[in-house]
C-alpha cells in the first residue's frame, strides 16, 4: 500500500470549506488566524505557525462528525482532533494543515446511571465537569490529568493522574464508545455491560490510540463512590533517594492508600517562587500521600507511612483530614505543572518534559540518574511523578535556543526508561515528539 498523498491545494481546501458549511452551518466552520494557531499550538506543546489547520470545525452530534470525516476522506484532506488542548508531547500539530475538529460543543453529560454505576458523555465533557455534577450524588470519576482535559482527548491518550495508584488509569474505566472512522463510518465498540468476551475488544484497541484509529464521539465511563474520610499526610526527606525508598517500601508492602506521589525540591522551589501555594514550603523532596476509609483504617495507613517514612530518614511527617486544606495541599501537586512552567525567565523559554516509567525497583535508580545528567548539562530541572506506579517526570526549563540541547537530555531519560524494561510514556501519549523512540521501544 502506497503513501497517502493529502489534497490540501487551496482550491480543494475552498470547495471542503462551501460542503462543511452547508452540512454544519457557516458560523461552524471557524478560518480566524489566531483559532487556528490556538488548536495547533499551546504552551505545553508549541508548534510553529506553518503546523496550523487551515480549517477549523466545531459539530455538534456524532452524526455531524461523520458528515465532515466523510468530506475529509473524499477530498483527502488530513483531519487533527481537538477536546480539552492540554496534551503535550505535539499531539495537535497540523503537519499536514488539514482540518480540526473541535469537540467544544460536544459537551452533554447524556445519562447517569446511579444504579449501574455509570455515565454517558459526548467527548468534550470535562473531568472535572462531569465530577461536579457527580459530587452531589456522592459518586465520582476517578481519572485526573490535568485541568482542562475532557473525555474524548483521555481517551485517546489513554491518560491517568494522581488518582491512578489506587483506582487505575483511563482504560480501566471506559466500558464502550461510539466511534467515528476515516471514511465517515459510525461504530458502537459494546453496549453498557461490566463485562463481555463478545468479539474483538475494540474498546480497548481504541484506548490509547491518539486518533489514529477513529474519532471518539461518545463513550460510556464506569463510576464509583466517592472515598470517605479522606486525609492527606505530607513527608519531607534530605534526599530525593530517601524519599523514593521509602515510597517503594510502601508499595511492595502493599499499604492501600489513594495516592503516593513525589515532589523533589526544585518543584517546592518554583511553587514558592510561583506564589500559587497559600503556604510557604520547605524546599525538601517531599511524598504526598492520600488515605481513605474508616477511622481505624486511615489511622493504620497513616501509622503505616510513617514508620515507613522513618525508617528512610523522614525530616517531617504530617498529616491533615480538614477539607479545605486537602484540597489546597493536593491542590499543589495537580498545580506543579504551572509552577514549573512559571519559571521561565522569558516566556519565549520552553517547558520540556519526559513522561518515563519504570519497574517500581528501578525508579529510586533512574530519578537519581536523570537529575545527574540534567544538572551536568547545566540547566535546573525537576522530578515528580506518580511514583505509586512507577511514573515520574522529569522536567527541564530552558531557552529557546538551547531547546536541542535540552531535547537530547529528555530523550536520554527516556530511553534509560526503556532500557531499564520500562516505556517512554506512562500518562502523556506519543504524538508526534516520541515517535521515533516508539520504534525504539
Amino acid at each position: 500500500m502506497g503513501a497517502v498523498m493529502h489534497q490540501v491545494s487551496e482550491e480543494n481546501l475552498n470547495v471542503a470549506h462551501e460542503e462543511l458549511a452547508a452540512v454544519l452551518g457557516s458560523d461552524c466552520v471557524l478560518t480566524d488566524g489566531e483559532i487556528l494557531r490556538e488548536h495547533s499550538s499551546t504552551k505545553w506543546s508549541p508548534a510553529p505557525p506553518n503546523q496550523s489547520p487551515a480549517l477549523v470545525v466545531t459539530p455538534g452530534s456524532t452524526s455531524d462528525v461523520s458528515e465532515i470525516m466523510k468530506i475529509c476522506s473524499r477530498r483527502q484532506i488530513p483531519i487533527t482532533a481537538y477536546s480539552g488542548g492540554t496534551s503535550f508531547a505535539g499531539a495537535l500539530t497540523a503537519t499536514r494543515r488539514g482540518i480540526c475538529i473541535d469537540f467544544q460543543k460536544m459537551d452533554k453529560i447524556v445519562a447517569v446511571h446511579d444504579k449501574d454505576m455509570d455515565v454517558v458523555v459526548q467527548a468534550g465533557v470535562g473531568w472535572q465537569d462531569l465530577n461536579k455534577v457527580l459530587e452531589p450524588r456522592s459518586l465520582f470519576f476517578p481519572p485526573d490529568p490535568g485541568a482542562g482535559a475532557r473525555i474524548g482527548g483521555m481517551i485517546a491518550m489513554s491518560c491517568s493522574g494522581t488518582n491512578a495508584y489506587r483506582h487505575g488509569t483511563m482504560k480501566d474505566w471506559v466500558t464502550s464508545m461510539t466511534v467515528v472512522l476515516a471514511d465517515g463510518t459510525i461504530v458502537k465498540t459494546r453496549n453498557r455491560p461490566r463485562k463481555s468476551s463478545a468479539g474483538y475488544d475494540l474498546t480497548s484497541l481504541l484506548v490509547g490510540s491518539e486518533g489514529t484509529l477513529g474519532l471518539v464521539t461518545e463513550a460510556v465511563l464506569k463510576i464509583t463512590s466517592v472515598p470517605e474520610n479522606q486525609h492527606v499526610g505530607l513527608a519531607a526527606f534530605p534526599t530525593t533517594r530517601a524519599a523514593v525508598d521509602a515510597a517503594v517500601v510502601l508499595i511492595t508492602g502493599g499499604l492501600p492508600i489513594d495516592a503516593l506521589e513525589l515532589l523533589d525540591s526544585y518543584s517546592l522551589g518554583a511553587v514558592n517562587s510561583s506564589g500559587l501555594s497559600g503556604r510557604h514550603w520547605k524546599e525538601k523532596p517531599t511524598l504526598f500521600l492520600r488515605f481513605s476509609g474508616s477511622k481505624q483504617a486511615v489511622e493504620d495507613q497513616v501509622s503505616m507511612a510513617r514508620q515507613a517514612a522513618m525508617t528512610n530518614k523522614c525530616e517531617t511527617f504530617e498529616t491533615s483530614g480538614d477539607i479545605d486544606e486537602i484540597s489546597a495541599i493536593w491542590g499543589v501537586r495537580k498545580d506543579i505543572a504551572r509552577c514549573l512552567a512559571a519559571m521561565k525567565k522569558d516566556p519565549s523559554d520552553l517547558f520540556l518534559s519526559a513522561d518515563a516509567a519504570v519497574p517500581i525497583s528501578s525508579l529510586a535508580d533512574i530519578i537519581d540518574w536523570s537529575l545527574k545528567i540534567i544538572r551536568e548539562a547545566g540547566f535546573a530541572g525537576s522530578t515528580v511523578g506518580h511514583v505509586g506506579d512507577g511514573n515520574y517526570h522529569a522536567s527541564v526549563v530552558c531557552p529557546k535556543n538551547e531547546e536541542d540541547k535540552a531535547m537530547k537530555i529528555i530523550e536520554e531519560i527516556q530511553r534509560k526508561a526503556i532500557q531499564l524494561e520500562g516505556t517512554i510514556t506512562g500518562e502523556h501519549g506519543i504524538g508526534l515528539k516520541w515517535r521515533d523512540l516508539l520504534v525504539e521501544e
